[in-house]
């Protein structure tokens, strides 16, 4: 029987186990540009036990970014902040992939260049707010994305997978999940289009697809992954019948080849479980826990009973970053604090203890 702490082939890498580090925002950027810091190569260091590592959002360009002191991957100075981040988790034996994440529509012009706007697949305002650095704001009206915008999203995300090889890291997660652009794109109600990017569930999930071709042309589809969240309500979204889109992205996947499909389970484990059985690569499931909290030890049985090949875990991650130690001894475990997600310093990022501490 398969377990979790078996190793697994991933895009030609032998990873030593199937436990993943899922991507989480820390909005800790604090390095010239947008970059990365010294604390920042220590927390991703600190936790190179897990199979595979995956960064959080990156923003492929300046107009990708949505949240206050996230990191992007559009410059040198970012390059060779990241550059540190990957170099002190190759050298504690771990693997890393950078998660690429255009934020659309989920942002504020307060925080990009003067001129720019957010954009989206359609004109369609989110209901809510958005953390900005003057406090909570209502969202804007972002600009509908024209075949010249579109085309120029593409590009910017091939040039931000360069820059993830150049920076060292492992490959690429291209980010299709939790309300930002490509997911934008993927639901009918932020993707009122009629032409050839919106309309019906196959041409909604063109963008994603079209997204995962660029990035695999500029890198290599072994280095290339896809995150999704089908019928999650973040960002505004509602997906009242998500299969149709995101059986048609599989289908659009399969002459690309991406190496690995990460999903969000939001929906009931038969979507899960019809997904697995569509994609040939590896699945990995950033799973739902059966009593509705953060997953843990129990779902460590999914690779077992091969509902996926490997199990992402967020939370536990930030807050145990020996989790797999802790995994195979069934704890104990930190709890993480809240207050700590987002910005701040190293309390909360790279003071959690590990066992035996």
């Amino acid at each position: 029987m398969t377990t979790a702490f078996d190793p697994i082939d991933l895009g030609g890498r032998r990873l030593p186990n199937r436990i993943v580090m899922a991507p989480m925002t820390r909005s800790r950027a604090y390095g010239p540009g947008l970059s990365p810091t010294a604390s920042t190569a220590a927390y991703y260091a600190q936790r190179a036990s897990a199979g595979l590592i995956v960064t959080e959002g990156t923003q492929p360009s300046v107009g990708g970014q949505g949240y206050p002191d996230t990191p992007g991957l559009h410059s040198a100075e970012q390059v060779a902040g990241w550059r540190r981040v990957t170099d002190a988790v190759h050298e504690a034996g771990g693997r890393i992939v950078a998660q690429l994440m255009h934020t659309g529509r989920i942002g504020h012009r307060s925080l990009l260049p003067e001129g720019l706007r957010t954009v989206s697949a359609s004109a369609v305002t989110p209901q809510g707010t958005i953390y900005t650095a003057a406090g909570p704001q209502e969202f804007e009206e972002p600009a509908e994305l024209d075949e010249d915008g579109i085309a120029r999203v593409l590009d910017e995300h091939a040039a931000a997978a360069r820059n993830a090889v150049a920076a060292g890291f492992d490959g690429v997660e291209v980010h299709a999940a939790n309300g930002y652009l490509a997911h934008q794109f993927l639901a009918p109600n932020s993707n009122v289009r009629t032409d050839a990017w919106g309309g019906t569930p196959e041409r909604r999930a063109r963008f994603a697809a079209e997204l995962v071709r660029a990035v695999a042309d500029a890198i290599g589809p072994e280095r290339t992954g896809l995150r999704i969240s089908p019928g999650n309500r973040l960002g505004d979204i509602d997906e009242p019948d998500p299969e149709p889109a995101y059986t048609a992205l599989l289908r659009a996947l399969e002459p690309i080849g991406p190496g690995y499909l990460h999903l969000v389970e939001s929906c009931e484990r038969t979507l899960t479980l019809e997904l697995r059985k569509r994609f040939p690569g590896v699945l990995i499931l950033n799973p739902r826990s059966a009593g509705g909290g953060h997953a843990g030890p129990g779902e460590l049985a999914l690779v077992e009973d091969g509902t996926a090949d490997m199990v992402a875990y967020g939370t536990l991650f930030l807050a145990n970053p020996d989790l797999p130690a802790r995994l195979r001894a069934g704890g104990p475990f930190n709890d993480a604090d809240r207050a700590t997600y987002y910005g701040g310093g190293d309390r909360g990022y790279t003071d959690y203890p590990p066992l035996g501490a």
